[in-house]
C-alpha cells in the first residue's frame, strides 16, 4: 500500500483525511513542521499533502512554505498537494512555483482530493520507473548509481565503494570542486546496511558559524532568541542513515571538538540542552581544502581527521580522465536533449576537440552546466566549439604555426574562455564564474594563473 504523509495542524482535519483515505493508502499524520520532516525521513512517502496555514515563522514565512522548500530541496520528486483558504490563494500560487504538484483548496471534498492524490502517484510511479530506466541505460555504459566512468581511476572507486559500503565506518572524500563528492557519498549509502534509513547532507561551508551548531545538533525551546520550538538538528534526522558533511574542512574548531565527541561517544546534546541523546548514523565527510595543510595551519584537528578518514576516498579531476569526458559529454546530451525537447544529434569535430582539449576547473559540474547551455543555444543538429562556449572554429593553433602540446592546447583555451565570458559580463565576476560553472575562488585564481586583468 503507498504511503501517504499528511501534514496539518488541525486534529479535526487529520482525522477526516486518514477516515476517509486509510483503506486506499498507509497514512501517516504530522502537525508541525519538524514531526513531517521526521515523518518524511523515515518513510520516504512519494506523495504528501501539506497545509499551508500552518503558523508562520519569526520572518512572516508561512510554516507550510518552509516545510515545502525542505522537502523538495531532498526530495525533488516528490509530489506535494498543497492545502489551502480563500485567504491563502496568494501563498498556494507561490507554492506551486517552488514546485508543488498542485494545490487543493478547502473545505475538502474526499472523492475531488482522491483523485488528485491517484493522478499523483501515478506520475510518481511512472517517473521512478523512467528513473530506474535511465539509470540501468547509463550504469551499462560504466557507472554506479549516478557516477559515470570507465577510467582506470574511477573503475578503482568504484571498487573501493563496493568493498566499504557495508563497512559502517566513517569515509572522507577527497577531491576538486564538482568531482562528485556528493555521488560518491550517496553510492556509499545505497549500497550500505543503511540504504533504507535517510540520508542527510549539510554543506559546512554554506552556513554562518553562529547557525550551524544549531542546524548540526538542534536546539531547545528558549536556547537563543527566536526559538520558539524545541528543533532537531541534521545529526538528529540522520538516525539510522547516514549523514553527509560536504566541506567539512570549512567546520569552526569549536563544532569540530563537538564533532568529535559525537564521533567517540554517539551521543549529541542539543544547543540549550542537558539531554544526552543516543544516534546511530553513518558520517561520509567530504572536503576540496588540503586537510594535511589545514592541520599544520591549525585550522583542523589531526585527532578529528584520523576519526573521519578511516576510509580515504580521492576523486580524480575531469581533465585527468580521459575518454570519461566525450562519456559524460554524451551521456548529459543524452539526458538533456529529451529534457529540453531539442534535435541535437551530437558534436562537431571542433567541439571534440574542444572537449578533449579543455582544461576544465570546474570539473563535472562544469561540463553538465556546458551542455546544458549549449543545447539551449544551439541552432543546428551538432553543437558547436560556440555552443559550448569555447569559441573560434574548434582549433588550438593557425596553420602557420608549430603544433601546440594538448597542456599548452588547455592552457590557450582555458585563458581564451575566461577573457571573453569574463568581458561579455562586463567585468562582473559572480556572473563570468556562473557561466562557467566554477566557484569565484576558482575563477580569481584562473586570472591570477593567466595574468588577466579586470579593467
Amino acid at each position: 500500500m503507498e504511503k501517504l504523509l499528511i501534514v496539518d495542524d488541525s486534529a479535526e482535519i487529520r482525522k477526516q483525511l486518514k477516515w476517509g483515505l486509510a483503506k486506499h493508502f498507509e497514512v501517516l499524520l504530522a502537525e508541525d513542521v519538524n514531526e513531517a520532516l521526521h515523518l518524511f525521513e523515515a518513510h520516504q512517502p512519494k506523495v504528501m499533502t501539506l497545509d499551508l496555514g500552518l503558523p508562520p515563522d519569526a520572518d512572516g514565512a508561512t510554516e507550510g512554505l518552509r516545510c515545502l522548500e525542505l522537502v523538495l530541496g531532498r526530495h525533488p520528486e516528490t509530489k506535494v498537494i498543497v492545502l489551502s483558504g480563500n485567504e491563502d490563494r496568494a501563498n498556494a500560487l507561490t507554492a506551486v512555483r517552488v514546485g508543488a504538484y498542485d494545490f487543493y483548496r478547502k473545505p475538502i471534498d474526499l472523492a475531488e482530493l482522491k483523485i488528485i492524490l491517484d493522478r499523483a502517484f501515478h506520475l510518481a510511479a511512472l517517473e521512478a520507473e523512467n528513473r530506474r530506466l535511465q539509470t540501468a541505460s547509463l550504469q551499462r555504459q560504466g557507472g554506479m548509481h549516478g557516477i559515470f566512468g570507465q577510467c582506470p581511476e574511477m573503475e578503482e572507486i568504484f571498487t573501493t565503494i563496493r568493498k566499504i559500503a557495508s563497512a559502517d565506518i566513517p569515509v572522507l572524500v577527497l577531491g576538486e570542486n564538482g568531482t562528485g563528492k556528493e555521488l560518491v557519498a550517496r553510492a556509499i549509502h545505497v549500497q550500505s546496511l543503511r540504504k533504507n534509513g535517510p540520508f542527510i547532507p549539510i554543506n559546512c561551508g554554506a552556513i554562518p558559524e553562529n547557525l550551524l551548531e544549531a542546524e548540526l545538533f538542534g536546539h531547545e525551546k528558549g536556547a537563543f532568541t527566536g526559538a520558539a520550538n524545541r528543533v532537531q538538528g541534521k545529526v538528529e534526522f540522520a538516525h539510522g542513515g547516514t549523514l553527509f558533511l560536504d566541506e567539512i574542512g570549512e567546520l569552526p574548531l569549536p563544532l569540530q571538538v563537538k564533532l568529535l565527541r559525537f564521533l567517540q561517544e554517539k551521543t549529541i546534546q542539543r544547543v540549550g540542552g542537558r539531554e544526552d541523546i543516543e544516534i546511530n548514523t553513518r558520517i561520509v565527510a567530504a572536503t576540496n581544502v588540503d586537510i594535511e595543510k589545514a592541520i599544520r595551519e591549525g585550522r583542523f584537528r589531526e585527532d578529528l581527521y584520523y576519526r573521519i578518514g578511516v576510509i580515504s576516498l580521492r576523486l580524480p579531476p575531469l581533465r585527468d580522465r580521459g575518454d570519461d569526458i566525450r562519456l559524460l559529454a554524451n551521456l548529459f546530451l543524452s539526458r538533456y536533449v529529451n529534457d529540453f525537447g531539442k534535435k541535437i544529434k551530437g558534436f562537431s569535430p571542433a567541439a571534440e576537440n574542444g572537449l578533449r582539449a579543455y582544461a576544465w576547473p570546474g570539473n563535472v559540474r562544469e561540463l553538465e552546466n556546458k551542455i546544458k547551455r549549449a543545447i539551449l543555444m544551439a541552432d543546428s543538429p551538432l553543437l558547436s566549439p560556440d555552443d559550448l562556449g569555447f569559441g573560434g572554429n574548434g582549433r588550438f593553433h593557425d596553420s602557420g604555426d608549430a603544433p601546440l602540446t594538448l597542456k599548452e592546447a588547455r592552457e590557450r583555451l582555458e585563458r581564451d574562455m575566461l577573457a571573453s565570458t569574463l568581458k561579455r559580463h562586463g567585468g562582473n565576476v559572480a556572473k563570468a564564474s556562473d557561466e562557467l560553472g566554477i566557484s569565484r575562488p576558482t575563477f580569481y585564481d584562473l586570472m591570477k594563473k593567466h595574468d588577466i586583468q579586470n579593467d
